[in-house]
């Protein structure tokens, strides 16, 4: 194949993948994705930001058809699959691609759930189409990467909206050029920037990279033709978004190493790159000789990009706080935890971490690499703690087991939705492949 046909590649991969071709530890992977996925959006169905987008999307909504996760109110599949991409991203705390930051599950598994009500799918369709959708995304990212984040545009919304358009694809049916129109379709929504973190904006591209997902396969359905080359073209997405696209990275490998393999979920309720920070505060704060009263500085030292996307002294909200590195390390060593009460806006405002943050330095360190970080004290009494974290938890290195992806989901629920019972929810997940209807998880995640 050449660079000219890259989307048909693509395509032809989508068209002709089976579920039989995925190995077990692939599937496996899927169910952990999409449990961590439930949990989240569970934590954030009640969000400020979701509930405005649900009052506002309401008044011009389709019939009632689909499951907004957590509530007892129902949308049209579109909507939904906006909202629940929105409530499942909305605190940072889903799951991570480790390669390019692209959390892959918000833009594909609520476009899939929303389809599942209106078309029968089984739950192995489902999940096939799931790690499909995530392979393009995460690929096309891995094309792009590191400069298009750079560049600033949120990685997550603008290839989000493919690997949704992708796995759509799959369930419906559509054949090979009816997936380059799906591509392309999908291509023309394509979009979302760095600069709305930590705003409710930035739950916008989120949203809209799940709907416009699957409002593209749709369209392509139907026979909505778009461009040929939508990736790949010389106005093309790699091309326009990247600085270097990297077009093996698309092809290389296709169907016999798995994106989804390298996925990530996190512990915290933040910017990934915060939570080696945290692992260390935790552990300077069980260090016998600490006293907070006596603390004079906390320098926290890291990757240029820890600085580049965390160093925020001055945030006023909880939103802004989930990338802010200061009110991170002030509140953990405060509470000795870092879940979503501690980046509420009660928490950002709270004297005792407004005092602490005020003496937190950062520190740009080169050598380290991203996702590292060293926090240290030193209180007036001359003693100087330090910790340095090289593999965060929930790190590739340190992964959360099933257990504490599970746990993380109860968390999640009883702060977010605490009328649901998570336990039929988890036991739907991890046989979703045995499902004859996938949208039967949806009953236990609703109210």
């Amino acid at each position: 194949m050449t660079q000219a046909n890259l989307t048909r590649q693509l395509a032809a991969f989508v068209s002709r993948s089976r579920w039989e071709d995925l190995p077990g530890e692939v599937r496996h992977e899927a169910k952990r994705s999409i449990l961590n996925f439930f949990g989240t959006a569970l934590g954030g169905c009640r969000d400020q930001a979701t509930q405005t987008a649900y009052d506002v999307l309401k008044q011009f909504a389709g019939p009632q058809t689909a499951t907004i996760i957590g509530r007892v109110e129902r949308i049209d599949s579109l909507n939904a699959a906006f909202l629940n991409a929105l409530s499942g991203n909305v605190f940072d705390f889903d799951d991570t691609h480790p390669r390019t930051i692209i959390h892959p599950t918000a833009p594909v598994a609520p476009a899939l759930f929303a389809l599942a009500e209106e078309r029968r799918i089984t739950g192995a369709q489902l999940l096939h189409a799931f790690v499909l959708g995530v392979e393009i995304e995460c690929r096309l990212g891995n094309a792009i990467s590191p400069g298009h984040y750079r560049r600033g545009w949120h990685i997550t919304a603008t290839c989000g909206v493919f690997g949704a358009a992708a796995a759509a694809s799959k369930c419906l049916g559509l054949d090979e050029q009816q997936i380059i129109w799906a591509l392309g379709n999908a291509s023309a929504q394509s979009s979302g920037l760095v600069e709305t973190l930590g705003s409710m904006s930035k739950s916008i591209g989120v949203g809209n990279s799940a709907r416009n997902g699957l409002l593209s396969a749709l369209l392509a359905e139907r026979g909505f033709a778009g461009p040929e080359q939508p990736i790949e073209g010389p106005r093309g997405f790699l091309r326009v978004t990247g600085d270097e696209p990297n077009f093996a990275e698309l092809t290389d490998g296709l169907g016999e190493r798995w994106e989804i393999c390298t996925n990530t979920y996190k512990p915290y309720p933040c910017g990934v790159v915060l939570n080696a920070v945290i692992d260390a505060c935790l552990e300077v704060r069980n260090h016998p000789q600490i006293n907070l009263d006596k603390i004079q500085l906390i320098t926290v030292e890291g990757h240029p990009l820890l600085l580049e996307r965390t160093d925020r002294p001055a945030v006023t909200t909880g939103r802004e706080a989930q990338v802010s590195a200061q009110h991170s390390v002030a509140v953990t060593l405060l509470t000795g935890e870092a879940g979503v009460e501690q980046f509420s806006d009660a928490a950002v405002t709270n004297p005792e971490v407004l005092r602490l943050r005020s003496k937190v330095r950062m520190i740009e360190n080169g050598s380290y690499p991203v996702g590292a970080a060293r926090v240290t004290l030193t209180q007036a009494d001359g003693i100087e703690i330090s910790v340095r974290v090289d593999d965060a938890r929930g790190s590739s290195n340190r992964p959360l087991s099933d257990a504490e992806i599970e746990t993380k989901l109860r968390k999640l629920a009883a702060y977010g939705a605490p009328g649901i019972d998570p336990t039929p929810l988890i036991e739907a997940v991890w046989t979703l492949d045995k499902a004859e209807d996938a949208s039967m998880c949806l009953q236990w995640a609703r109210l």
